[in-house]
This record gives structure tokens, sequence and C-alpha cells, in this order.
């Protein structure tokens, strides 16, 4: 049902500066601070096409970059395999591999891509217009796929590497009959891939396909810090990591969380089917924001920063596909994929 195909990609070119010093976070991840250090970095940092100033100067620099020579296209269509090396948040070191492709965008009716979050407007108005300034798809789009990949990490060395990630190309043999009985399932980048669907039915995304078998793919929680919150009536306690290690031994199926606040510490039970991340609604909260990093989500109550966190545990893989499955989406911030896809290391002209 996919339909993926080797693409003739564009990259820097040598003249561009050191690939590290070009590269980046998606675009949605950078904070303002980050922004300026990555500009300054090189003026060819991929952060100049993904987040400008305004949408029409992304496209005047992408399009001088394209005729002097700072980005050029590979002779040929490819396939290619990225290896991305990270160590996760809970300290253990891994290895995720997927596939790099073309992939036709077809509405989420067809049942070809599946959705798993839910999208805003306001995000996506403004990469619409990025979208045709540039007419190129200039950050990768992370999907997910049952049963095992359809080719394997080449035996050589990379043809292109920076410090956690390696591409080789591949070649094309099988790759694209492999996956048209395939269903996908958005991990990450929701809104761009509904921009690619406002742009023009069928209007290939750059994609980066992982099997569900990848013994490098993980999902880590999303915590939940709140500028006021009022709720009490779960299971008290004096000491945060007893709460958390009772978090962790509760069933899989039924919602549970660690509501941290400087006058308590209190166990949250939900309902069957119910997400961790979902009793956030039933806690009057007010002022929410999001991080991966436990010690952060404390550190912020500690510091008077926030009145309260909830802390969750990870969503399984699981579960996220047979949500999109059965056409649920869950909330904003639910799953957090790690590591992020890089950005600047293949670009896909429309």
């Amino acid at each position: 049902m996919a339909e993926v195909k080797p693409f003739r990609a564009v990259r820097y070119g040598d003249g561009a500066g050191p690939l590290e010093a070009l590269v980046a976070p998606p675009y949605d991840v950078i904070s303002p601070a980050e922004h300026e250090q990555l500009a300054a970095r090189n003026p060819h940092n991929v952060v100049h096409l993904t987040l400008p100033d305004e949408e029409g100067e992304a496209g005047r620099t992408w399009r001088a970059w394209r005729e002097d020579g700072t980005l050029r296209d590979e002779a040929e269509p490819a396939f290619w395999w990225l290896s991305q090396d990270y160590v996760g948040p809970d300290g253990v070191a891994r290895t995720r591999e997927g596939l790099v492709a073309a992939l036709r965008a077809e509405p989420y009716e067809n049942r070809v891509v599946l959705p798993h979050e839910r999208t805003h407007r306001g995000p996506k108005e403004g990469r619409l217009r990025l979208l045709r300034e540039v007419q190129a798809q200039l950050e990768p789009l992370f999907f997910l796929y049952e049963g095992a990949p359809p080719a394997t990490r080449p035996e050589r060395s990379p043809d292109l590497e920076i410090e956690g990630a390696r591409l080789w190309r591949l070649p094309p043999e099988g790759i694209a009959e492999a996956f048209a009985g395939r269903q996908l399932l958005i991990a990450d980048g929701h809104h761009r891939y509904e921009t690619s669907l406002a742009f023009g039915e069928g209007t290939n995304v750059l994609a980066v396909l992982v099997s569900l078998e990848d013994p490098g793919l993980m999902i880590f929680p999303t915590h939940r810090v709140f500028q006021r919150v009022d709720a009490d009536g779960g299971s008290p306690y004096k000491d945060i990591n007893e709460a958390l290690i009772d978090l962790e031994r509760q069933p899989s199926d039924i919602a549970h969380g660690v509501l941290y606040r400087r006058q308590g510490i209190e166990l949250l039970h939900g309902r069957p089917g119910q997400l961790d991340v979902e009793l956030a609604e039933g806690l009057g909260a007010e002022g929410v924001s999001y991080t991966a990093s436990l010690d952060a989500a404390i550190g912020s109550v500690l510091s008077g920063e926030a009145e309260g966190a909830l802390l969750v545990r990870p969503t399984l893989v699981e579960s996220v596909y047979a949500w999109a499955q059965e056409g649920r989406v869950m909330p904003q911030k639910t799953t957090y994929f790690y590591p992020k896809l890089v950005s600047g290391l293949l670009f896909l002209s429309l």
C-alpha cells in the first residue's frame, strides 16, 4: 500500500564546510538560543532554511545555494541506509537503523499512512508557506512499519558520516516492492506530513522508515509540568524513588502516574485503557509544559518554577500502533522517540 521509491538526493557540496557545522536538530525542538548558535556556526547551516526570519528568505537562500554549488544533486536516484548511535535519557547506549526513501503522501482516510497525534493549525500554516517557497523537503519524517526491513546495513564505510549518524547508498532492488503491502505509522513529523498533503496530494516526503522489530527503537516518557495543579486522592509517599518504583510495578493497561508537588507525592490511578498522560486532563492544571527529563521535571517543582509535575511511564510502541490502527489519536506529546532525526544530511527537491 505504501509507495516508496529511490530519490535523487540534494546534499551539501564539499565547499559548504564541515558537515558537523551544517546539520541541526528538527526545527520544532530548537530553542531561540540554540537557533542563534547554529546560525552562527556556519553561514550555510540548515537552520537558515528550516528556521528563516521569513519564508521568502528561505526560498531565495535555497535557490542561491543550488546555483553556487553549496547544495548539489546526487548523480543517480538511490535509497539510503541510516544508522544512529545514541545514549538515551535512561543512560543506555543503543543504535537505531532505518531506510531513507521518498514516500508518496496520501490522505489518512486511505489507511496507508496512519497518524497517532493531534496537530495544530498554526505550525502547519507556517510550514506550508515555507514548502511553497523552497519547493523541497528540507527535513526527514519518521515512520514505523511492521515486519523485518527489506535491506541491511552495508558492510563498507559509510558515504556520509557525522558524530552518531551514518548513511550508505543502497541498491534499489526489492525495496519498493517490499513496502507495497505495508501500512506506515507516523512516529514524528505529523505537522510536516499534513503540510505536504496541503501542498498537493501525492507530494513526496523525505521519509526515514524504521521497523518495529529494530532493537534500537525506543519511546521515552514525556512528563507534564504544571504552573498550577489542584488534585488529591492518590496513594501518598514520602520518597520519590519509592513512588517511581511502585509506578513501574503497575499494570501497563491501566493509567498510572506520580504527581510530584512540594507538599507531597501521590501515585494516581486511572482507568483501564487510559494512557498515563491522560491523567493530566483531570488535574485541573494550568500552564502545562513538557520535558523528557525526570530531573528537570522534579527540579522545576523544587525550584518553585512550577507547582507540580506528572511523572509518567513511556507509552508502549505496541499501544501507539494499536491506537493508530483503530483510528484514534493520542494527546499532544504522548510519545518521545529518541534520538531525533538529523536535518541537513539529505534534501528532497520537489
